[in-house]
């Protein structure tokens, strides 16, 4: 939730609003309806307060003026009776233009679109193409198998199959124990959460295209952990001198990929499940930039151990999230496509999110909100697609990460099985 007093005060508050296409109109009318919910609860403030001392006055009256008294006291709960509801929709009506409105992007942002991103730097060499592109490689070596999934499930459902599904193991522990040893608490969250679960994380109303209902919309199918992770501490004065709080949550994600008819239907690049280990920090105000790049840091060391060039960009403006104040996306070169894509990323919310969720703690200026940032450890198919290509031999094998050896129980598959 945006911060209502730097709107309408802070001109680059409002400004870094504007800067994610957001129309001034919209931010207006936004004010306007405080405006307006500041004006009815000052007059249901005062109504209560008269209507409290004349109750009290009831008591204390004379018989012969006491009917009046409680003439008096009707009339007050009456009128206060009338002007609640005006005063309840005026708050619904504030709370519905304000949730469409995105966190302000940082200075350090750059305007535009994807072409605009700026890339921070490049690890690695970018290798040459590929015999085989990762869909024809994933089946060919029977890995993945489309077919029957897209039978049973429709279009972007896959199996995966043999070594592949013990690759995904070995990815998910060697992940999380990295992860683990830089302090954050492992997490098993529920996939399931409630509309205000999806609002107070920041994906209601912008991302709902994205989603799955579940149960006539009294659930959401997650399209991260983020979403449980954020809910930890709903509600909650955390202690200051425990953040930042750390949590890495594994979880299957659904995602319904709205938009993106077309779009890399081949292969398993984007599909509509798939498993993933999520990073959460809530931190101190202070703290939260320092955060932001230690999970960046994390990131990298991990794409590094497994032997994928990369590069790092500094996403633009169009490119963030509602909830997202800054952006880096990690993206790895997929021969098959002599390209960078994308394989990681990672957001400084600030208090975007913990305004809605009411996580706070007790700072040198009083009750403030915590600061929330994510980031993925790992998407275990989409890291799956960029080993096919960088880890295939020419004679159509595979070769392990060398990480990953001692979790697969083995280093090699060969190109042709029984």
């Amino acid at each position: 939730m945006i911060d209502l007093r730097r709107l309408r005060d802070d001109f680059e508050y409002r400004r870094g609003i504007e800067r994610k296409r957001v129309d001034g109109a919209l931010l207006d009318r936004v004010l306007e309806a405080e405006d307006a919910r500041r004006v009815l609860l000052s007059e249901v403030e005062e109504l209560r307060a008269r209507q409290n001392a004349a109750s009290k006055e009831i008591g204390r009256a004379p018989a012969a003026e006491r009917d009046a008294k409680i003439a008096a006291a009707t009339a007050l709960k009456d009128e206060l009776a009338a002007n609640e509801p005006r005063l309840a929709a005026a708050e619904a009506r504030l709370h519905e233009l304000a949730l469409q409105i995105p966190n302000p992007a940082d200075a350090s942002v750059p305007d535009g679109g994807e072409d605009a991103n700026e890339v921070v730097r490049v690890v690695g060499e970018p290798s040459v193409e590929p015999p085989r592109d990762h869909a024809e490689f994933g089946t060919g070596i029977g890995f993945v198998e489309a077919r029957q999934a897209v039978e049973m499930s429709g279009s972007r459902f896959v199996y995966l199959m043999r070594e592949a599904a013990l690759l995904e193991l070995a990815l998910v522990q060697w992940v999380m124990t990295r992860v683990v040893a830089e302090g954050f608490t492992p997490v098993i969250p529920p996939v399931l959460v409630r509309e205000h679960a999806m609002e107070e994380a920041g994906f209601f109303p912008t991302d709902r295209a994205q989603v799955y209902e579940v149960d006539g919309g009294e659930l959401f199918l997650v399209g991260t952990s983020e979403v449980a992770l954020s809910a930890l501490h709903r509600g909650e004065i955390v202690e200051t001198d425990a953040l930042p709080l750390r949590y890495a949550g594994l979880s299957t994600c659904f995602r319904r990929e709205a938009g993106t008819y077309g779009k890399d239907t081949r292969g398993i690049f984007r599909v509509h499940q798939f498993d993933k280990a999520e990073m959460f920090s809530f931190a101190r105000p202070e703290q939260s930039w320092v955060e932001l790049e230690a999970i960046l840091a994390l990131q990298e060391s991990i794409v590094i151990g497994l032997g994928l060039p990369y590069r790092v960009v500094n996403c633009a403006t169009d490119e963030l999230g509602a909830a997202a104040a800054k952006k880096y996306d990690i993206e790895v070169w997929l021969p098959s496509e002599g390209r960078y894509r994308e394989l990681t990323s990672c957001s400084n919310y600030l208090d975007y999110s913990a305004r809605r969720l009411g996580t706070r703690f007790r700072g040198d200026a009083g009750m403030q909100s915590v600061h929330t940032l994510n980031g993925t450890a790992c998407a275990v198919g989409r890291t799956l697609v960029f080993l096919f290509e960088h880890c295939q031999r020419p004679d159509g094998s595979f070769a392990v990460p060398e990480v990953l050896i001692p979790l697969c129980g083995f280093d090699r598959v060969p190109a042709h099985r029984p």
